[in-house]
């Protein structure tokens, strides 16, 4: 909550004039000690909702039982085919068109059956596999993607609560020094010129508290977008903004971080299609059994293999072989810039959060003291007649900007953290096939 001292900042009244700065004071601890919004929605429980309602997961999955379904057959021999027919039906003569007169004419029923080998099957089931596993990776990701895009919203959402909090209450005392100085002035203790420097200021207060109020409601918007429900207002929360993805190791990396598990799995797969490649160079041979009625004669009963014969292997199955495996090798390029990148960015982005870190524990401890006593000293100065008031305004509008610049910092550091922390998935959501929320 903010302490609010009403004083007049006239000359009648300069002994207590000093207190406005406890109140600008108080301000400058707003990221601790503002709760504008004593309770709302916590962070842990936007993600959970995020990951609950939003669609992306939830195609992922949909994709992911696709891939099973398509598994489950790949293991498997081709359905048989039923053949039917009527052989040497003759065309002209006295029996032209007869199925029952000629003793060569037949009817036919059999059966056809292509015959796949176990191997050539296993290696198929074995990139179906492969295959689900992609498609659990890209759902890790889609994962990842909704949990990093709704805690940088939630904290967008937590800062636009805190700064509107700040400049409404610059705002409330704006208009009560406005106040004081018109009273004043009538009294004939304060000039034209303080009353029109009151005026500039409040009508400054309030066209802040209106920029800052449309840039939470847009901010409560995007939230809204990833939780799939209206939010109020988010839990005034201290982030400890700590990390444990820097101290991942690239193990850990294949396992939790979506774009290099996705890459790491895209190798298995590439495996598995020069795998497939390798068999599918033996072709797969048909067997047909077959029974044929003939009218008034002997019955007929015939069996068959057809065997595909491969006249060029080195231009078409060979061709085949040499492209999965160069598939094999672009995934594993891609590998290696991957992880590149992905180490690359978590330590650019634990350096930036580090930075920002250090740079906010010294404007709290240098800056913001010094705006403070700024404050007082122009407050003093014109208790003792020999400021302006024109410069406690200043000396206040000061201190009100360095506060917000270390609420844009908090802000952007906390938003440096969340991409930090939620571009990977928790542990318990990273099991393969398992990841749900």
């Amino acid at each position: 909550m903010f302490l609010r001292i009403n004083t007049r900042l006239v000359p009648g009244n300069r002994s207590h004039a000093l207190r406005h700065a406890s109140v600008l004071i108080a301000l400058a601890f707003g990221t601790a000690l503002v709760h504008a919004q004593p309770s709302g929605m916590t962070l842990s429980e936007a993600l959970q909702l995020s990951l609950q309602r939003s669609s992306l997961p939830k195609a992922a999955e949909a994709a992911i039982q696709a891939s099973r379904e398509a598994a489950v057959k790949a293991g498997q021999l081709p359905d048989p085919m039923l053949k039917v027919g009527i052989d040497n039906v003759p065309v002209n003569g006295a029996d032209r068109w007869s199925t029952t007169r000629d003793f060569m004419t037949m009817r036919r029923v059999g059966i056809e059956q292509q015959w796949v080998s176990s191997d050539k099957r296993a290696a198929r089931a074995h990139r179906a596999q492969r295959a689900v596993e992609a498609e659990e990776g890209n759902y890790l990701a889609d994962v990842a993607k909704v949990r990093e895009e709704t805690a940088k919203a939630w904290v967008t959402v937590l800062y636009a609560q805190r700064s509107l909090a700040l400049v409404k209450a610059l705002e409330q005392q704006s208009a009560e020094d406005l106040t004081a100085v018109q009273a004043s002035h009538r009294g004939a203790k304060a000039t034209a010129g303080d009353v029109v420097q009151a005026q500039l200021v409040a009508t400054q207060a309030r066209d802040a508290t209106q920029k800052s109020g449309l840039e939470l409601q847009n901010a409560k918007l995007v939230l809204g977008r990833w939780t799939i429900a209206p939010v109020e207002s988010v839990s005034d929360q201290t982030l400890v903004l700590e990390s444990h993805v820097p101290n991942l190791s690239i193990d850990d990396l294949e396992k939790y971080h979506p774009a290099v598990l996705t890459v790491r799995r895209a190798i298995t797969l590439a495996d598995a299609e020069t795998e497939v490649a390798a068999k599918e160079r033996r072709p797969d041979w048909s067997i047909e059994a077959g029974f044929s009625q003939r009218p008034q004669f002997s019955n007929m009963i015939s069996v068959g293999v057809s065997i595909p014969i491969t006249v060029n292997p080195s231009q078409r199955q060979d061709r085949d072989i040499a492209e999965r495996s160069a598939m094999g090798t672009r995934a594993r390029l891609q590998y290696e810039d991957a992880v590149l990148e992905m180490q690359t960015e978590i330590r650019t982005l634990a350096a930036t959060l580090s930075s920002q870190k250090e740079r906010l524990a010294r404007l709290k401890a240098e800056v913001l003291p010094a705006a403070n006593q700024q404050v007082e000293l122009a407050t003093a100065a014109y208790r003792a007649g020999t400021g302006s008031l024109s410069a406690v305004f200043s000396a206040r509008k000061m201190q009100l900007e360095q506060q917000l610049q270390i609420t844009e910092l908090e802000k952007d550091a906390a938003l440096t953290w969340a991409r930090l922390e939620h571009h990977v998935v928790p542990h318990e959501l990273a099991s393969a096939g398992e990841a749900r929320q």
